[in-house]
């Protein structure tokens, strides 16, 4: 029940992230949104999420994880319920925002729950195994649960659905997941929070921003250039400050940083994945959203399957040969994508493919994080989570960010050159705003115009999306390779756990750092 109730808020703050993507045309009818306006609309969740990630993880630590988890769960509830009933594309946003505030409330202390409920490493790695299978699950279920609801009801049932599923949540929380801080809990950091939440905050909009401003415009140089700078006083502080909220000497274990940097790439990965195939889908092969995610279950399913196996596998065989195995088949899924795609290829070798690339994307997100959080002692349990969820949330955002700077550059100037010339000036503007656009000023056009400039389009996205994979596959191969040079196969083996080492009925995991206080029914927890 402990884990059934941890694995619940994990589903719920995941399945947010992709489920709203589908609903953006939606918006564009209902509330007259723009192009600017539903950017963030998705946009404004993942940067205040990311931004107070590290901030509420430590403060989980100090103040409780289950109070913590139970008052994030309640704010994204309330925050989704009033999504639903906005009329105007402000108010939509500013509900996302505070959707982001519950998620970052919530997110890390499902983890760290985990880590200290689940002590023996064993039961630790299955119970990781499941979490990471639920959170490449929902992602990639987004779609499927938004397009059978927009079939159904409103865009905003969207909204509305997710309330009762956060107040479950609560409730199995509430009845079954003891209560946890660290033991030793001292007084909260204040600088380094709004030093962590400037840095986040800064780093994730700047990136938001880049592809329409441009990577090397002035605007995003100096917003990575301020980014950096709050980092390094981060750091500073955080080096001389009696009580850290970040014990920033953490990265110098690999089995930490190292594990960081291959969630990170998965991430990237997973998210550039979406991203294109959903654009593939629907627009290329015609799918309709509900249509889109139903498609995509092969890819939900093997990453839950590699998720559960790959941190059995990794406890028996080493984090690193699990984890490089994971990104060299993600790099292999995107090499074979770039070498076959096109608008004629069948769903049977897409399946094939999408298998590959769960599986591989399961192998090494898992694990790593089963590394991550080993490396970290119970008691910083909160922060550690909070690191693993940030570096997703950085790779993911980037990977959308970078593939899609990639896709649209490469989009645009393919158009220019395969468009038939003698083209209204109105028309060519219009198909260089998107792929969808451009199908819908085609078949507006008489005959063989039409038809040319649909398939114009079609060749351009093609190449977009293939240059777009080489680049994701080759941050996979550099993360594959990085995994071999830096990840350590095994933890050290840690010494025998004492009777001193027991505390209140809690075994604690001695040889991963000092444990928790786990106060609640039947002292011990285990599976």
């Amino acid at each position: 029940m402990i884990l059934v109730a941890l694995l619940l808020a994990a589903f719920v703050i995941n399945l947010d992230t992709t489920i709203v993507n589908v609903a953006l045309p939606a918006l564009v009818r209902e509330l007259h949104a723009t192009t600017t306006q539903l950017q963030w609309v998705v946009d404004a969740y993942n940067l205040v999420f990311a931004a107070l990630l590290l901030t509420f993880g430590s403060l989980s630590d100090r103040f409780g994880r289950k109070g913590m988890l139970m008052a994030g769960l309640a704010v994204f509830g309330a925050a989704s319920l009033a999504g639903g009933f906005t009329t105007s594309p402000g108010q939509l946003i500013a509900a996302r925002a505070v959707m982001g505030l519950g998620a970052a409330m919530t997110f890390p202390s499902t983890l760290s729950l985990i880590s200290n409920v689940f002590t023996e490493r064993r039961e630790r790695a299955r119970a990781i195994g499941l979490w990471g299978a639920i959170a490449g699950v929902a992602i990639a279920l987004g779609p499927i649960v938004g397009g059978w609801l927009l079939e159904h009801f409103s865009w905003s049932s969207i909204f509305v659905a997710m309330a009762p599923v956060a107040a479950l949540a609560i409730v199995l929380v509430l009845v079954s997941v003891p209560g946890s801080k660290s033991p030793d809990a001292a007084p909260a950091d204040f600088p380094g929070l709004v030093l962590s939440a400037a840095t986040m905050g800064l780093l994730v909009f700047t990136i938001i921003e880049a592809p329409d401003y441009g990577w090397a415009s002035t605007r995003s140089v100096l917003g990575f250039a301020a980014s950096a700078v709050l980092l390094a006083a981060f750091v500073w502080w955080e080096q001389r400050t009696s009580h850290p909220m970040l014990d920033v000497r953490l990265f110098r274990n690999m089995r930490f940083s190292a594990a960081s940097g291959a969630v990170t790439v998965a991430s990237f990965t997973l998210f550039g994945f979406i991203f294109l195939i959903t654009l593939f889908f629907q627009f290329v092969k015609g799918y309709a959203p509900l249509s889109t995610g139903v498609h995509l279950l092969p890819v939900a399913l093997s990453v839950g399957l590699g998720s559960v196996a790959g941190t059995q596998l990794a406890v028996r065989f080493g984090t690193k040969l699990i984890v490089t195995a994971g990104l060299v088949a993600m790099a292999a899924f995107y090499g074979w994508v770039a070498a076959t795609t096109s608008a004629t290829l069948g769903y049977g070798i897409i399946a094939v493919q999408m298998v590959l690339y769960g599986l591989g994307m399961g192998l090494t997100s898992a694990p790593a994080t089963e590394s991550i959080m080993g490396a970290v002692s119970r008691r910083q349990a909160g922060v550690g989570s909070a690191v693993n969820d940030t570096t997703r949330l950085l790779g993911g955002t980037l990977g959308v960010a970078v593939i899609g700077s990639v896709y649209a550059s490469l989009y645009g100037s393919r158009l220019t050159a395969d468009l038939p010339a003698g083209l209204p000036h109105a028309v060519t503007t219009v198909a260089h705003q998107s792929l969808g656009a451009a199908y819908a000023v085609s078949s507006r056009l008489p005959g063989a115009a039409g038809q040319a400039v649909h398939d114009a389009a079609t060749n351009a996205f093609l190449h977009g999306l293939s240059v777009g994979c080489l680049v994701a596959g080759g941050v996979a191969a550099a993360g594959a390779i990085l995994a071999v040079l830096f990840l350590p196969a095994q933890p050290a083996s840690p010494p025998a756990v004492t009777p001193a080492e027991t505390l209140g009925g809690s075994r604690r995991d001695a040889g991963e750092g000092s444990g928790d206080v786990l106060s609640g029914r039947g002292g011990r927890h285990e599976l």
